[in-house]
């Protein structure tokens, strides 16, 4: 696979993120926002790279001692090697280190390598938003867990 890198997301990551971002989501994220992500000082980013190629990466935002997860995505050539394991681990750390109590995401109820995934790294889920998504209309699964 090449040497993986972990590192935080710079400016001319952004191509990249939002290419692997229009692969992995039906309603992506638009190289704006990721701009915008880049200015905000609650925004933390971390991308994989392989051989100077951006593989995957995944962001959350601070908000005051929790976390939430915005989005984890992993090139589909590069998924199953254990690269969104190496990030999420990544993001507790840097929770750990915040003084951050808790993390928090939202998944598609149908996602189940992504929801067994989280519950591999201590998340549980504890409720549903309806109709969270569209491109389809899905519900999302609400999951939560403590930091250490």
């Amino acid at each position: 696979m090449g040497d993986l890198i972990i590192r935080g997301m710079l400016p001319e990551d952004i191509d990249q993120i939002a290419h692997i971002e229009s692969i992995c989501f039906s309603m992506p994220w638009s190289k704006a926002s990721f701009e915008n992500e880049l200015k905000n000082e609650l925004a933390y980013y971390q991308v994989a790279e392989v051989s100077g190629k951006v593989v995957a990466y995944m962001g959350m935002w601070k908000i005051i001692d929790e976390c939430h997860i915005t989005n984890v995505a992993v090139l589909p050539e590069y998924r199953n090697r254990g690269i969104a394991s190496i990030l999420i681990k990544k993001m507790i750390d840097i929770c750990r280190c915040s003084e951050i109590s808790a993390m928090t995401l939202e998944v598609r109820v149908s996602n189940e390598p992504a929801i067994n995934l989280y519950k591999k790294h201590g998340f549980l889920p504890v409720g549903k938003r309806p109709r969270y998504y569209y491109k389809p209309i899905e519900d999302a699964l609400i999951m939560w867990r403590k930091v250490d």
